[in-house]
């Protein structure tokens, strides 16, 4: 009996919102959100509808301003309890999306994304423009994005796969995983974790990589032109192929690819450095060789 009178409570206590506005392109969509989920689909017409889960106590605000369409909840009480989001969106809507205890899924998008995020995770698939990212305590991971996109995290990985756009990702204590990444520049930095980068590298293009306490994994293609600067402290470095080292310290050395047009450095203290072929690299995250394993096959 008692269970069942939790429950009725339950449900008194949950409420549904669901509207639908109409938007003129240009428009911006910004989403306030404390605790809970927003996850953001496009649609195929110029409109938002929002759709919430929340507490009766709560409520949720779609409001007008300069251009921007904004949503949040509010809560007759201090701070709203969680709040679950659905919102689809017309695919040329640039989307900003703010919390603390706030996950955030948006797919699809055709425009400017922003994230920013404490204690929660983001994803996104699309993205054009110019793509923001930034949680403190979640993994962060892009997919397909046509943009310039810059991810950070403090204490989880950055996972960003078939971009074409510059890229810079940076966190603590994460690994950071970049494949399929089509950039004229790429800068990737973490201090307790692994960085694993396949990208083309441009004529003319600047990739740098740098971990602490991390191993560094690089694709090379087979028609690169590009000039390898590496240094590893208390780490090891390895090759899948053949290459002409020019030792410039003990711990730093380079090397030129092709006509070395393209700059690419690498820095790991106590990490090994290891440069791979792109069929090597595999999907999986994981290393596919073992990095004590004899590579003896010159680079073709």
């Amino acid at each position: 009996m008692l269970w069942t009178l939790a429950t009725l409570a339950s449900i008194a206590l949950a409420q549904q919102t669901d509207t639908t506005v109409a938007v003129e392109p240009g428009t911006r969509l910004r989403v306030d959100n404390y605790g809970g989920q927003v996850q953001i689909r496009a649609g195929a017409d110029n409109r938002v509808r929002v759709r919430a889960e929340h507490a009766s106590r709560d409520r949720v605000e779609v409001v007008r301003s300069a251009g921007t369409l904004m949503i949040k909840a509010e809560s007759r009480r201090g701070v709203p309890q969680s709040v679950d989001f659905t919102i689809t969106v017309p695919k040329w809507m640039a989307v900003a999306v703010s919390g603390v205890y706030t996950d955030a899924d948006i797919g699809g998008t055709e425009a400017d994304v922003s994230v920013e995020t404490v204690q929660g995770e983001v994803t996104l698939t699309g993205g054009k423009g110019f793509v923001s990212l930034q949680s403190v305590e979640g993994v962060v991971t892009v997919r397909g994005a046509r943009a310039r996109v810059e991810a950070t995290s403090v204490n989880e990985s950055i996972d960003i796969s078939d971009v074409v756009g510059d890229v810079q990702a940076e966190t603590v204590n994460g690994d950071v995983t970049l494949r399929g990444i089509d950039a004229t520049a790429v800068s990737a930095t973490t201090v307790n974790g692994d960085i694993e980068l396949e990208s083309t590298l441009k004529n003319n293009g600047r990739y740098e990589l740098g971990s602490h306490n991390g191993d560094i994994t690089v694709a090379i293609p087979e028609r690169a032109n590009c000039t390898v600067t590496a240094a590893t402290y208390q780490g090891e470095f390895e090759s899948s192929f053949d290459i002409p080292l020019e030792r410039l310290t003990p711990k730093r050395f380079t090397f030129r690819v092709g006509s070395g047009a393209c700059s690419v450095k690498i820095e790991s203290f106590q990490g090994d450095i290891q440069l791979r072929r792109p069929s090597e690299m595999g999907r999986s995250g994981s290393h596919p060789k073992d990095k004590h394993e004899e590579h003896d096959k010159d680079y073709q």
